[in-house]
């Protein structure tokens, strides 16, 4: 990938992301490097999935949104898992040949991001896009032009059997609601098709 590419790419996922922060482009760069290393192309459905470690409640989870942006594993096409294991990390996997990477953001890296002015502002409740950027595009530049191995470790290829979830195209509608269902997501209550929300 050319600087002129990874830049364009990095606008299209701060665009996604919604605002600039060290975080999102550790994750660009840590897809694209599980990426090279599969030596597959950006996911334009479902050939490649994407379990990742990170969490809902923890500094530096727009990771995994660099992660989407880079593979094209995103929640919609639901190619990417969240394992909740309060990690900066990832696995990979390429479903049509069995094969997956695993990186691991350093942690001599992350430690030094939580240490930074960046985060200090951040856990005094300042939003992301509200740190002055004279403290966040030093730390972005620094991310986007840093030696891959300072970032993280990538493993080597392995084989895998992982079977990623199907979809369904079955669908009804709820009994109670009259909203549509996917059939999963139905249950059956004296004889009538309920949904979730009216199950509750």
């Amino acid at each position: 990938m050319t600087d002129r590419e990874l830049e364009e790419l990095f606008d299209v996922a701060v665009k996604f992301h919604g605002h600039r922060c060290p975080a999102m482009p550790l994750g660009l760069r840590a897809g694209l490097a599980a990426m090279e290393r599969l030596g597959v192309q950006r996911a334009q459905n479902k050939e490649l999935y994407v379990l990742s470690e990170t969490a809902a409640s923890h500094a530096m989870a727009c990771f995994l949104d660099g992660v989407q942006a880079a593979t094209g594993c995103t929640y919609g096409k639901g190619n990417v898992e969240k394992l909740n294991h309060y990690r900066l990390a990832f696995t990979l996997i390429d479903v049509a040949m069995g094969r997956g990477v695993r990186v691991v953001v350093n942690p001599d890296r992350q430690e030094a991001s939580l240490r930074s002015r960046f985060v200090e502002l951040r856990a005094q409740g300042v939003e992301p896009q509200d740190v002055p950027p004279e403290i966040t595009d030093p730390m972005i530049h620094a991310v986007m032009t840093a030696p891959e191995d300072e970032l993280f470790s990538v493993s080597e290829v392995f084989e895998t059997d992982f079977e990623p979830p199907r979809g369904t195209f079955e669908w009804l509608r709820c009994d109670l609601c009259g909203e549509g269902i996917f059939a999963p997501g139905a249950r059956m209550r004296d004889g009538k098709v309920v949904c979730q929300r009216c199950e509750a």
